[in-house]
C-alpha cells in the first residue's frame, strides 16, 4: 500500500503553528514511506473564510518547504460529489429523510438533558415512512448508525480507542438546504484523494468514530488515524497569543530561520534518542508516528530563538545576508551596493555570533552600513574625552602600518601600542569602537575594522577628529 497523508486547514484565520507541525508530520510520514502528502483547503464556511487566509495557508506551507504532491483540491468545488454519496447512501438504506422540526430537535434535547441523557438525535424518523410528513416539509439527511455493539479506532499514536455505539447518534449528512456536513465533506475527500492515514489533532479523536460510520455506511476501507497530541504554551496552558508568537508568518516576519521553526516542531511530540538538532534528510530518514507522544507538548519560544542562532551561526556568510536583506531593507536601509554587499559578508561572522534572528542580524548591520559622521550614543561619547581623542590620532598613524588587513594583524597594531603607551586595553578599543560604530554595545572593534577595509576605517576616525 502507497502511503497518502494530507493535511486540511481551514481558511478562517492566520496558520496556527499547531497546524503547521500537523501537516508537518503528515509531509514528513510521506517522505518517510516514499508515498504522498496532499493538500485540502476546507473552504466551506463561505461567511468565514476568506482568500487573504487561504493566501496565508499558502504562503506559510511554502516558507516552511513543505510542498505538497499534486495540486490543491478546494473542498467547496466538491459539494456535488458530498450529495451524490449521500443520496446514494440514502437510496441502499444506509441514510434515511428526517423530518423533525427545529422545535422538536430542541425539545429533544431539553427532555435528555432533563434526563440525563445523551442530548443526541432520537432517531424518531430512523423508520417511519417519509409519506407521513406533510407536502413538502424541509428535511435533512441522516446516517443510519449502528444502535447496538461498539465502534473501536486502533489509533497509532492513541493506542486502541473504543465507543459504545449507543453513544453515537444518527447525524446529520446533508442539511435541509441540500449542502454537506463537515462530517460527510471529509470522509468523501479522503476516500477520494486516495488518503492511506488521516494524521491530526487529537481534538479531533471523537470525530473519528462518527466518521467510521460513515466510511461504513458508504462501503469504504477506513483509513488508519494518528491523532497527534496539541501544543501548550511552556507554562502547560493551551497555546495563545499570550504565549507570544501562535502564527507561522509571525516567526517568518520575527526573522527566525524556517530551520529553527522545523526542528523545534519537529521535536514538539516526537522524539529521536536525544537528538535535539535533526536536519531535514535526517527527520525524513527517522520519522515514524510510533515515536508520537500521547501527551501535549509544549512550546517555549525562547527554545525556537536558541535554534535559530545555531542553524544562523552554521550557515554560510552569503546565504545569511541573502536571508537578512529584506530585514535590512525593513529597517529603512537602501539595497546596499557591491562595496557594501562585501563589507556585510566580511561581517556575517561576527554578526551572527550576536544574533539569534535575521531581525538581529538586520540590526547589527546598521554598524556596517551608516556612513560617517554617525550618530554617537551617549555612552560611547564618554570614551571621546580627551584622552579618548589622543588616541584617535594615533590611531590614524598606527593602522596605517598594518599591512596585511585581517582581525589578528589589526588586534596585534592595537595592543602593540597599547603596550608602548603602557594604556589598559579599554582605553585604546574603546575610544575606536565609539568612532567606528557610535556605540559600546556593538560588535568587537576588530571585526568591525576588518569589514570595514582601512580606507573606511580611517573616514570614520577622521570624522571624528574633525568634529571634536
Amino acid at each position: 500500500m502507497s502511503v497518502v497523508t494530507r493535511f486540511a486547514p481551514s481558511p478562517t484565520g492566520f496558520l496556527h503553528i499547531g497546524g503547521v507541525r500537523t501537516a508537518l508530520f503528515n509531509w514528513l510520514f510521506a517522505r518517510h514511506h516514499g508515498g504522498k502528502y496532499l493538500l485540502r483547503i476546507e473552504d466551506t464556511d463561505k461567511e468565514r473564510s476568506t482568500q487573504e487566509a487561504v493566501d496565508a495557508i499558502l504562503a506559510g506551507l511554502a516558507w516552511m518547504g513543505l510542498d505538497a504532491d499534486g495540486e490543491t483540491v478546494f473542498q467547496s468545488t466538491r459539494a456535488d460529489r458530498h450529495r451524490a454519496v449521500a443520496k446514494e447512501m440514502l437510496a441502499n438504506g444506509r441514510a434515511y429523510k428526517c423530518f423533525a422540526t427545529p422545535e422538536e430537535l430542541s425539545a429533544m434535547r431539553e427532555a435528555a438533558k432533563a434526563e440525563g441523557r445523551n442530548p443526541g438525535y432520537d432517531g424518531r424518523w430512523r423508520d417511519r415512512d417519509p409519506a407521513e410528513a406533510r407536502d413538502g416539509a424541509p428535511f435533512v439527511i441522516r446516517v443510519r448508525t449502528p444502535q447496538e455493539g461498539s465502534t473501536v479506532i486502533d489509533d497509532v499514536v492513541q493506542g486502541r480507542v473504543e465507543v459504545q455505539n449507543s453513544e453515537i447518534d444518527d447525524f446529520v449528512l446533508l442539511r435541509a438546504d441540500g449542502s454537506p456536513t463537515y462530517m460527510l465533506a471529509v470522509c468523501v475527500d479522503d476516500h477520494d484523494m486516495g488518503v492511506t492515514h488521516v494524521i491530526r489533532g487529537d481534538d479531533h479523536l471523537n470525530n473519528a468514530f462518527r466518521q467510521a460510520q460513515i466510511y461504513q455506511a458508504a462501503g469504504w476501507y477506513l483509513p488508519a488515524f494518528g491523532h497527534i497530541p496539541l501544543i501548550h504554551g511552556a507554562d502547560g496552558a493551551k497555546l495563545s497569543k499570550r504565549h507570544g508568537a501562535v502564527g507561522v508568518e509571525q516567526y517568518r516576519d520575527q526573522g527566525y530561520l524556517q530551520q529553527a521553526v522545523f526542528n523545534a516542531l519537529l521535536r514538539l511530540g516526537w522524539s529521536h534518542g536525544d537528538d535535539e538538532i535533526i536536519s531535514r534528510a535526517q527527520a525524513v530518514e527517522w520519522f515514524g508516528l510510533a515515536d508520537v507522544n500521547r501527551g501535549a507538548s509544549r512550546l517555549d519560544v525562547d527554545k525556537v530563538a536558541v535554534l535559530s542562532a545555531h542553524y544562523l551561526k552554521a550557515m554560510p556568510a552569503g546565504e545569511a545576508l541573502a536571508l537578512a536583506l529584506p530585514f535590512i531593507a525593513k529597517a529603512g536601509w537602501d539595497a546596499p551596493g557591491d562595496e557594501e554587499q562585501a563589507r556585510l559578508e566580511r561581517a556575517m561572522p561576527s554578526i551572527v555570533d550576536r544574533s539569534k534572528t535575521l531581525c538581529d542580524v538586520a540590526d547589527m548591520a546598521r554598524f556596517f552600513l551608516q556612513a560617517p559622521p554617525i550618530e554617537i550614543e551617549d555612552k560611547a561619547r564618554k570614551a571621546l574625552d580627551e584622552d579618548g581623542l589622543s588616541v584617535l590620532r594615533d590611531m590614524r598613524r598606527v593602522l596605517a602600518t598594518v599591512d596585511a588587513w585581517d582581525e589578528d594583524s589589526i588586534k596585534a597594531a592595537l595592543m602593540a601600542y597599547a603596550e608602548a603607551k603602557e594604556l589598559k586595553l579599554g582605553k585604546v578599543f574603546q575610544p575606536l569602537r565609539a568612532a567606528l560604530t557610535g556605540a559600546m554595545a556593538s560588535p568587537g572593534v576588530t571585526e568591525v575594522a576588518f569589514a570595514f577595509g582601512p580606507e573606511k576605517t580611517q573616514q570614520h576616525i577622521a570624522a571624528v577628529l574633525d568634529n571634536a
